[in-house]
């Protein structure tokens, strides 16, 4: 409250335009205007709070177009979560009615009382954003793999359940490439014990399962479709394996580039050093957790972000201890994937895990303490 600042901006960001209020050091309103998502309506907002006197700005994201025009211009930025302008809003009113320049109201005139409590956002390097837009787009892609190979194995318990678990994942290579060449229990029907060898041979299997065990995995399932119906609910196959190839593809191309990127990434060697962490959990690690060490001061504020840190509530003689859902979840997910991992390489972790174990604790929950 004592801020001798003349000014405080907040910023409502949408799609297609952004509301923005400026109150001065006692929340009066000094100017509210909306501006368009370009690069012109962008200027015009960094040139507007600017004249308005403005140093320090809330927004409730931390990237974007809009927080980069800021942080160009010079400015300040405060980020809040929406979960906290939510409740923010009942400061102002009861009805929790919402409007874009009520919201840059409220951020505005939150950091003018509250501004001493939040800190400015600190942007990681360059490098570390584009690692991030990487990790984050192969997680997309791997969990659509997942997801359509899970369409294809719900199609083919119907269509030709044999070549449900006839090998070791659905969308293993020679798996997508004996769905190609048999995508109907019709077709499939050519096959015998020394064609199928003779098949596998010829496709580089590796050889885990002999000939004779798949082909009776094939022989002993249901029958599935035959005949017209059967060829014809193919092109179905045929339309997911094609997608799951695609996929499997794209997501190789990301291994690669995620190689590249973290070999010339300066923090590689801290995240590669801990244990269980090749390339992809290492990249996964340092692109949710950042490079800007001022973002966690000590080692409890990263516990209490990634959410593995529990949540007490005490209120007169009732005490709770419970799991923490406001958290960063994406970061919740890497720190708890690495701690999860980490006790089959760690001497230490290990003892801890099987003691957490031991003592009646879930996989997900000793996974957390451990974390």
């Amino acid at each position: 409250m004592d801020d001798p600042t003349d000014a405080f901006g907040g910023v409502d960001w949408a799609t297609d335009a952004h509301a923005v209020c400026v109150v001065d050091n006692h929340g009066k309103v000094l100017v509210e205007f909306d501006v368009a998502n370009t690069a012109d309506g962008l200027g015009e907002l960094c040139r507007r709070v600017q004249a308005a006197g403005v140093c320090r700005v809330a927004i409730e994201r931390p990237d974007g177009p809009v927080v980069d025009a800021l942080l160009d211009a010079g400015l300040e930025v405060v980020v809040v979560s929406s979960r906290s302008v939510k409740a923010l809003r009942e400061r102002y009113g009861t009805a929790g009615n919402k409007s874009d320049r009520s919201d840059a109201y409220v951020l505005a005139d939150c950091l003018r009382t509250d501004g001493h409590r939040w800190a400015n956002l600190e942007p990681d390097s360059p490098a570390t954003i584009t690692l991030r837009s990487h990790v984050r787009a192969r997680k997309d892609l791997v969990e659509n793999r997942v997801a359509v190979a899970n369409q294809l194995r719900a199609h083919l318990r119907v269509v030709f359940p044999g070549a449900v678990g006839l090998f070791a994942d659905i969308d293993s290579p020679i798996s997508l490439r004996f769905l190609e060449r048999f995508p109907s229990a019709t077709r499939a029907g050519w096959l015998s014990e020394k064609r199928l060898d003779a098949w596998l041979r010829a496709n580089g299997y590796c050889g885990r399962k002999h000939p004779a065990e798949l082909y009776t995995r094939l022989t002993d399932a249901p029958a599935g479709l035959t005949g017209d119906e059967g060829d014809a609910r193919g092109a179905v196959t045929l339309a997911y394996v094609a997608i799951l190839r695609a996929l499997r593809a794209q997501i190789d191309e990301l291994n690669t580039r995620l190689d590249e990127l973290l070999d010339a990434h300066p923090d590689a060697h801290i995240f590669q050093s801990l244990p269980r962490c090749a390339t992809i959990r290492a990249a996964t690690l340092l692109a949710e957790i950042g490079d800007c060490r001022a973002r966690f001061p000590d080692p409890e504020s990263l516990a209490c972000l990634a959410g593995v840190a529990p949540s007490t509530r005490s209120s007169g003689r009732h005490r709770a201890v419970t799991f923490r859902f406001a958290s960063d979840k994406k970061l919740r997910d890497a720190i708890c994937d690495f701690a999860g991992d980490s006790w089959r390489g760690n001497a230490w972790a290990e003892t801890r895990y099987r003691q957490l174990r031991a003592d009646g604790k879930s996989h997900p929950h000793a996974e957390r303490i451990l974390a």
